[in-house]
């Protein structure tokens, strides 16, 4: 076996190479071979620090196969710096500091630099991120993090701010049919020898199915490669791709970015009154394998947060989904979340109760706690009563306005509102009541005063 890939290598590890995975195999070699990325397109920030030789230490994020362990090896290759790979989940600190006092120790000799690569460096504690900050600011080390994770929230502000960040994208569907194309053409490192005659439908199959990871399309070809023999052309169609397949496996991490990127996309399509957007995004989290109760306990806030007594039937409707799913369970209980999505998409929408109690939580919080005024205050003893407790208190249904006219906020917050109800839906309804119940107080105030 000879070519650019192998020339480096021993026999044993070029037998190693050969029989690596497909996506291992079709790793990218150079810049020019990277697909997707603008960072390192002609005039990308990277490829342009590359040429000047002025890489500084960097986090990549993006989610998987977009390639940053592969711009972290050719970043290396290019500056001409040792490459050490590192994964934070197999490896301890203790390794990784041994490492970079080695560097500290060997770049004052003419030894090149280090490239200090650590996959999936979010799941370093906060204190052991603490640890690269020394190196990354002597230049020691070139830092290399790579993390699937938002940085602002998984990684020490300290080392975030002494790293450029680059920000890498799913591929999109023509970008990963191109990968896959040339891994069906390329007979020294791809499946160029097999013959592979790969239908339209089930190249845009297999293209879906990778949701722009490239690595899971290239793992998905060879799968699916392997499943057909023969010594001529092997015909693949959509129906043997999908059988191989079995079934989707969305990009999610129910504890991670993408997790509350979902709910937000269902929580905003269903403040948009938009039900179609909002039962995909429902059926996406669902398929994904998101906890159907944890689904059902957001519609339940939702119905509260936004649409509120715009809709008062909102509420029931949610909480009779949840119930239905905990007796139902899956697949019929997820009809149940369905239809209360559906609602609560297309019910009028009001913030009002939320806002308002918002409001007066701070007021709680925030001004002097009043004291309650003596009307509503509890009469249950004699002193009490000698003390003005229930001293002007009317009994509302004992009157012919069905009001007493009394002051029921404490003296420093009197005349001030909380509650406005908006004129969508039942609120409006409700806006006129609280306007007459307004009016009636203040007439009823009016007549005891004369």
């Amino acid at each position: 076996m000879s070519g650019p890939l192998f020339e480096h290598l021993e026999p044993r590890e070029a037998e190693r190479a050969v029989s690596a995975p497909l996506a291992d195999r079709m790793r990218p070699r150079s810049v020019d071979e990277v697909v997707g990325q603008e960072v390192v397109d002609e005039g990308g920030y990277l490829r342009r620090a590359m040429a000047e030789d002025r890489v500084p230490s960097l986090i990549l994020w993006g989610p998987p196969g977009t390639g940053k362990t592969t711009i972290a090896r050719i970043l290396a290759q290019e500056i001409t710096c040792r490459f050490v790979p590192f994964s934070a989940v197999t490896s301890g600190i203790k390794q990784v500091k041994e490492v970079m006092a080695a560097a500290a120790l060997s770049r004052g000799s003419g030894v090149k630099r280090t490239l200090l690569f650590v996959d999936e460096i979010h799941r370093f504690n906060r204190a052991q991120q603490d640890a690269f900050l020394p190196y990354v600011e002597s230049g020691d080390i070139l830092l290399i993090g790579a993390t699937t994770e938002n940085p602002s929230f998984h990684i020490n502000s300290a080392l975030l701010s002494r790293c450029r960040l680059v920000v890498l994208r799913p591929l999109t569907e023509a970008e990963i049919e191109r990968v896959v194309t040339q891994a069906l053409e390329d007979e020294e490192r791809g499946l160029g020898s097999l013959q592979i005659e790969l239908e339209d439908d089930a190249l845009a199959t297999l293209v879906q199915l990778a949701s722009g990871d490239a690595r899971r399309a290239l793992n998905l070809l060879e799968l699916v490669a392997h499943d057909v023999a023969g010594d001529g052309v092997r015909r693949i169609d959509a129906t043997r791709v999908s059988g191989v397949v079995q079934r989707k496996v969305l990009l999610y991490d129910k504890s991670g970015e993408e997790h509350f990127n979902l709910i937000s996309a269902l929580h905003k399509s269903l403040r948009e009154s938009d039900p179609d957007a909002a039962l995909y995004w429902l059926a996406r989290m669902l398929t994904a394998g998101e906890a159907p109760l944890y689904i059902a306990r957001r519609l339940v806030r939702f119905a509260t947060e936004d649409v509120g007594l715009a809709d008062p039937m909102a509420l029931p409707q949610t909480l009779a989904a949840w119930d239905a799913y905990h007796r139902l369970g899956s697949p019929e209980g997820e009809l149940a979340l369905a239809q209360a999505t559906l609602y609560l998409s297309m019910a009028p929408k009001s913030n009002s109760v939320y806002t308002a109690f918002g409001q007066v939580r701070r007021v709680v919080e925030e001004e002097p706690a009043g004291p309650v005024p003596a009307a509503l205050r509890n009469a249950s003893t004699e002193l009490m009563k000698e003390l003005g407790y229930g001293e002007g208190y009317v009994y509302a249904h004992s009157v012919e306005e069905g009001v007493g006219g009394i002051e029921c906020l404490p003296e420093n917050l009197v005349g001030r509102r909380f509650y406005r109800p908006q004129e969508r839906g039942f609120e409006l309804e409700l806006s006129q009541r609280l306007e007459g119940f307004r009016a009636l107080r203040e007439r009823v105030r009016r007549q005891d005063s004369e």
